[in-house]
Parts: structure tokens; C-alpha cells; sequence
């Protein structure tokens, strides 16, 4: 049921013609040449022209060229749990250890169970077509297709003619390095194109570019937005700006530091690029148009969109008439709890006991860094006189008998796990939403909200710039940016409260305080702190795989959580990473057979 579900709503999302909100406080009317899936970016499309299809050559108005770029802001959002370009829940999170798959058994969704063990053999068993990475692909380069469709259309016009045409420029070749840095972290190995590649040069493109001119390259874009874009968008803040740029370039050059050999090796870290990470980071922190939200809390729910927190995000909405439901958020609709009031599938995305163990803290309020999984926290120590915890837990972890996102009148219960025998224990929760929220949607089986997706969120800029410090071995610069995170998650949010007003778990949470708390604050201790701040912060939101991957140490990690996760959970028991080939995907097979073997398969596949 979930296939045929999927193909219908996916089948209905490629309508020709569709409307995108780019504010939630200021929509406008696109027309209807805006809305058109332009020249699919797969070379399975390249050759296919849809109905309603029309070029750039056929749009001369600086009304329909605005719209091809409002479409393109569409474009990124277009996906569905099954290959998402949104919530890289199964590729990073599933992957990184934060959570099993989950669903109703292991065959169900079995792409994602090959996944979380790690066990793709070939290219050519990893799901095709729409489903799985291979679908990514697809919708990924459709996005960068409308990206380089609208910058043609742009580069036609003249300032006179369209007063905002530099500011859309800049806003494309932002869009446009958000889904190439997508496909970078995840296939490492891609064919590069921009906007003045004829489909025959296209076709002609073959994934052979080195590892450091990728990076240039989507770095480049994102050095073109700070240039073309202005501070602020007032009035329309899903629009990039110059500072969401300056985030993205940060996160881009962050990641293009740690230098890899044509195994995947991490062999130095370039600090001329941490340098700049600094510098860029600077910039946003000193902008003053940022700030961490005071609760954690408000990072995800309902009525909190366009937070000071938020950098940069996906729009979403509800029933605005451009399709069924809205443009509503679905890459996480299988994760809603198979028996809880009001829902009824799919109970994917499933914390791990690894994660949950995790959130354990110390007498002193820090985590236990080399301790932490030698006790199993469960119902019995997750309580209010129990294991001292990080509060961030109840943010992130259905705990049985806690309130279940911030509602203490529904408290998360067993009852609702679909497979308890083999996946249960807990459930998610950042990405739910309440059924009884205005926000929320039923589509079929599946469910969708139209609460915005943080690309970037302003914790993220305070940990980039807190890891650049430390590896130019500047730990005490990193310590304060550090402790910012952490003073945030120790002012105990009131919506995590029960019914009668107490914790629900036993908090325990401090600033790190060099020859207080904590020993010594050199470079070594001050990266293992931020590498735990990372997976705190942002535990089930997707990135902890990716920064496994950058920081050269996914094989041992992953290795190690299975060896003592297999003693738990027997569906782990064939897990293995395999080192100098899953720390990418593979190229999908049937883009290599598209191109006739031009593209070049990644390693071990």
C-alpha cells in the first residue's frame, strides 16, 4: 500500500502547473508558465519534453522569469519519503546510528534496511526508478535543472528591464549549491553542469571531476549568492540572503577542510579554509540578525517559522489550493506512530538505544563521553529521580509516560509502537506534529505538515565556527560558542513539563567549565566536546552520518556502535560498514546505463 500511495501523490506532484509560497506572511500568484517542471536534470529525462513544457527562449517578461525562479524555490522541495531531498532522515540518520529503520518489519521499505546495515552489495539491488537514493538523484538534478533553466531566462534580461534580476541570480546559484552539496555528501563523485551547458554537453558529462573542483564549484555558487544578495529580504523571508549565503559557503568550505584521498581517506585538514569558515561565521554571528531561540523547543513546532534561529529554510504550507494538501512537508510521513490517537502509520525512523544512551550525563552535568553505553536508560531510569540526563532527551525521544511533543495531556505509550519486539523501546519526535495541529494533514495512509525544514538553523552556525577554532587549535575560542548551545538546552523548557508541572526526566546539564567540571580544555578535549555537542543538537535531524564521514571516522564509529548494538537487536546481526566504500552511496545503476557507461561507478560497487 505504501508503493502505490507514494507513486499517486509523487504522479501528483508532477502536475505541470503549481503555485509556491515563498512567505508565510506575504503570498503571491505565480504564473502559470512558473510553474512548469523545467527540462528534467536526470539524462533519463533530458530527451523528454512534457506537456505544458516551455524553454526559456519562450519567456521574455520579467513577470515569467521571476516565476521561473519561484519555481525553483519549489524545486528543493519537491520530494516524498520515498527519496527525499528534504529530511535526510534514512541517509543520515538511519546511517549514523541516531535510529533504526523501523516500519513494519525488515523487508518493509527494504532500501532503507540495506542501508542502516550496510549491506549494498551492488548498484544495481538499492531500489531504482523513483525509490530510494536513486530517486534522489532524479529530483535533485530536476531541482538544479530549474536552477539553470531560470538563470538562462535571467541572464537574458537587463538590470533596467527587472530591478530585483541580480538579486534572483543570487538566489539560484544558492539553490543550486544546496542540491549539488546534497549530492556531494552523499555520492561524492557527480556530473557537474551550470547554466551554460547545452543538453548535448550534458549528456557529454561524465562524474570525473576531482574531489577539490566539486567542492570549488558549489563553493563558487555560493560565492556568487554573497555577492548578488542583499542582507535582508523584507517582507519575504524564505528568499535567501547574503547571510544564509555566508552560512551555506561556511558549511561547504567546512566540509571541503577535511581533505580526502580517492579512498575516502581523511588525510590533513586545510586550515586556510577553516580560516575562512571563521571569518564567514563571524559575519552571520555579527550580523545581529540571528539568535538562538530561548526553548529548544520552538525548533520544532507549529507557529515558530521564521525564527531568529533560522537561517535558512524550506517553505511549506497547507491548503492553499496549488495542490493536494498544500505544499506540505511529506519526506518524514512514514515516521508518525502506527497505534498513537489519530495517526495509524508508519512508525519509521525509530531512536536508537545508542542515541538514547547518549543523552546520559555525569554528576556534573556533562556527558559521558567514554561511559556512556555501559548502561542501558529505559522506562525504569528515564524518570524524574532517575539517570541524570541531557534535557534535549525529551525534545528528541517519546519516552513512555512523557509528554508527547510538549503536550503533557497525550503521553507517549508503548501501545503505539508497530513492531516493539524488534524495533520498539521508543519513538521520534522532532519531526511529528500533532494531528490536532492546524498544521498537520492526512494524505492517504501517510501524513504532512506545512511547518517550515531548518536548512540551516543558527546552533549550526555556532558549532561550524566552534570546529574551525578548535582544529586551528583555538579551543578556548571555541569554548564560549560551545557553552552558548549548552546554557540554551539547561533552561529547561516549560512545554516538556507533565500534567503536574515537574520534569519528566532528571536533568542535569552544565556548561563546560575548564578545572571545574572538566579536566582540561586543550584541542583533543574540546573537539570530543563538540563532536557530542553536534550529535545532541542535532540528534534525528539527519546530520550525524555526514559528519562521521568528514571527520574520517565513520568506519570505527559505526563498527563499534554494531558491535554492541547486535547484542540487543538480532536484525543488526550482518550489519558491518566496510571502510573505503560505504561512506557514499553508489552511483545509481541505471544512470549508468543511461549514459551508455559514461559515468563511473564509486568504489567497492
Amino acid at each position: 500500500m505504501a508503493s502505490s500511495y507514494g507513486s499517486y501523490f509523487w504522479n501528483k506532484r508532477k502536475l505541470l502547473i503549481f503555485k509556491k509560497k515563498i512567505m508565510k506572511n506575504n503570498r503571491f500568484k505565480i504564473l502559470l508558465a512558473t510553474a512548469i517542471l523545467i527540462s528534467m536534470g536526470c539524462k533519463k529525462y533530458l530527451d523528454y519534453q512534457p506537456q505544458g513544457y516551455l524553454s526559456a527562449s519562450d519567456l521574455s517578461s520579467p513577470t515569467a522569469v521571476d516565476g521561473l525562479a519561484t519555481a525553483s524555490y519549489a524545486g528543493i522541495a519537491n520530494d516524498w519519503w520515498d527519496a527525499p531531498i528534504t529530511s535526510m532522515w534514512e541517509y543520515g540518520s538511519v546511517r549514523g546510528g541516531d535510529a533504526y529503520k523501523g516500519g513494519g518489519d525488515i523487508g518493509d521499505q527494504q532500501q532503507m534496511d540495506k542501508y542502516e546495515q550496510f549491506y549494498l552489495v551492488n548498484s544495481s539491488n538499492n531500489g531504482a526508478g523513483d525509490f530510494g537514493f536513486p530517486g534522489t538523484w532524479i529530483r535533485a538534478y530536476s531541482a538544479i535543472s530549474r536552477c539553470n533553466t531560470a538563470l538562462r531566462a535571467l541572464n537574458n534580461l537587463t538590470d533596467a528591464q527587472f530591478p530585483k534580476r541580480t538579486t534572483r541570480i543570487g538566489e539560484m546559484h544558492f539553490l543550486r549549491g544546496h542540491m549539488y552539496f546534497l549530492l556531494k555528501v552523499m555520492f561524492r563523485n557527480i556530473p557537474w553542469f551550470d547554466e551554460t551547458a547545452t543538453n548535448d554537453q550534458i549528456i557529454k558529462t561524465a562524474n570525473s571531476m576531482s574531489n577539490d573542483s566539486l567542492w570549488q564549484k558549489i563553493e563558487g555558487d555560493f560565492q556568487t549568492a554573497v555577492m548578488d544578495l542583499p542582507t535582508t529580504q523584507p517582507g519575504e523571508p524564505g528568499r535567501a540572503n547574503q547571510f544564509s549565503a555566508k552560512a551555506y559557503l561556511a558549511k561547504a568550505l567546512l566540509y571541503h577542510a577535511y581533505t580526502q584521498d580517492d579512498a575516502y581517506n581523511v588525510t590533513g585538514i586545510d586550515a586556510a579554509k577553516l580560516t575562512q569558515v571563521v571569518t564567514l561565521t563571524n559575519d552571520v554571528i555579527n550580523s545581529g540578525n540571528y539568535a538562538l531561540n530561548s526553548d529548544f523547543a520552538f525548533n520544532f513546532l507549529d507557529g515558530h517559522d521564521n525564527s531568529p534561529e533560522s537561517v535558512f529554510a524550506i517553505q511549506y504550507s497547507i491548503n492553499d489550493g496549488t495542490q493536494i494538501g498544500g505544499r506540505l512537508n511529506m519526506s518524514t510521513s512514514l515516521n508518525y506512530f502506527a497505534g498513537a490517537p489519530q495517526y495509524g502509520c508508519c512508525a519509521f525512523h525509530i531512536p536508537s538505544q545508542d542515541l538514547v544512551n547518549a543523552f546520559g550525563t555525569s554528576s556534573t552535568g556533562l556527558p559521558l563521553f567514554d561511559t556512556y553505553n555501559n548502561v542501558i536508560l529505559n522506562d525504569a531510569s528515564l524518570t524524574t529521580s532517575g539517570a541524570f540526563v541531557d534535557p534535549r532527551i525529551d525534545h528528541t525521544v517519546g519516552i513512555q509516560g512523557h509528554p508527547f511533543k510538549y503536550n503533557a495531556a497525550i503521553p507517549y505509550d508503548h501501545s503505539w509502537e508497530r513492531l516493539a519486539g524488534v524495533y520498539g523501546g521508543f519513538g521520534t519526535m522532532k519531526e511529528l506534529q500533532l494531528a490536532t495541529c492546524g498544521c498537520f494533514k492526512k494524505l492517504g495512509p501517510f501524513y504532512g505538515t506545512s511547518v517550515n525544514m531548518d536548512i540551516i538553523r543558527y546552533d549550526d552556525v555556532l558549532l561550524m565556527q566552534a570546529e574551525a577554532q578548535i582544529q586551528l587549535n583555538n579551543p578556548m575560542a571555541a569554548l564560549p560558542l560551545i557553552n552558548q548551545v549548552r546554557a540554551r538546552a539547561a533552561n529547561i523548557s516549560p512545554l516538556v513539563k507533565k500534567l503536574d508541572g515537574t520534569n519528566p526526566s532528571n536533568y542535569n546539564i552544565d556548561v563546560y567549565k575548564p578545572g571545574v567540571n572538566i579536566p582540561v580544555w586543550d584541542q583533543p578535549t574540546a573537539f570530543k566536546a563538540l563532536q557530542w555537542e553536534r550529535r545532541l543538537e542535532f540528534a534525528m535531524e539527519s546530520p550525524r552520518f555526514f559528519d562521521l564521514v568528514r571527520w574520517g571516522v565513520a568506519a570505527e564509529t559505526l563498527n563499534g556502535y554494531f558491535a554492541i548494538e547486535k547484542t540487543r537487536h538480532s536484525f543488526l546481526s550482518s550489519a558491518h560498514f566496510t571502510k573505503n566504500q560505504h561512506e557514499y552511496f553508489p552511483i545509481p545503476q541505471e544512470q549508468i546505463t543511461f549514459t551508455n557507461g559514461l559515468y563511473t561507478q564509486n568504489r567497492g560497487y
